[in-house]
């Protein structure tokens, strides 16, 4: 798939969205990707997951052995990336802050994980979520993600590949543009 293409599945299922957004890295933009639109739909899912998977070299795709993701944001396009890997997808969550695993989730010590997210912005959730499947005894060995809004700054301490790459601007609290500051703020991220 190509960028424009991608785009324009976002486009489509109308996930591409404007106005004032404080996201789940606590910074603020004129932009969000509201990746469970784009994933409502199973067949665009699936055609998203495996253009995923294409990007990530051959070599490094054989050593996967099971596929982590972090609730909410990344459970979809984590199970249909293990899909068209045909391996176990399982998830992450953080009841009380912190991610684990549950519902009887576990990895095997050593065990070779391919980390998914929907969105990266600052790396923030997906640097905690390599750290909860280290804790858990698997080791990550790369991340894929559907778009990496840090244009291509991001340092994840594992080789990093996303399908799609924007650089639409984000701000601190202190750095809002009073354009932006003058909308109402929306946080429509699952970070509290």
């Amino acid at each position: 798939m190509t960028d424009d293409a991608i785009l324009a599945e976002f486009r489509a299922s109308e996930a591409l969205l404007e106005g004032h957004f404080l996201l789940s890295s606590g910074r603020h933009s004129a932009h969000y990707l509201q990746c469970a639109r784009v994933l409502m739909n199973a067949e665009r899912a699936g055609n998203l997951a495996r253009a995923m998977v294409q990007r990530i070299p051959r070599d490094l795709r054989a050593e996967v052995e099971v596929v982590v993701s972090p609730a909410m944001g990344g459970l979809i396009i984590g199970h249909e990336v293990g899909r068209a890997m045909e391996k176990d997808a399982i998830f992450l969550e953080r009841p009380e802050g912190t991610f684990h695993l549950r519902r009887g989730f576990r990895l095997e010590s050593g065990q070779k994980v391919l980390m998914v997210e929907d969105v990266v912005t600052t790396g923030l959730s997906s640097r905690e979520a390599i750290a909860a499947v280290g804790r858990e005894g698997g080791e990550v060995i790369a991340e894929c993600a559907l778009v990496d809004r840090s244009n291509g700054s991001v340092d994840l301490g594992v080789p990093f590949f996303p399908l799609l790459g924007l650089s639409f601007p984000s701000y601190a609290e202190d750095e809002v543009p009073d354009e932006l500051a003058a909308i109402p703020v929306t946080k429509p991220g699952s970070r509290k």
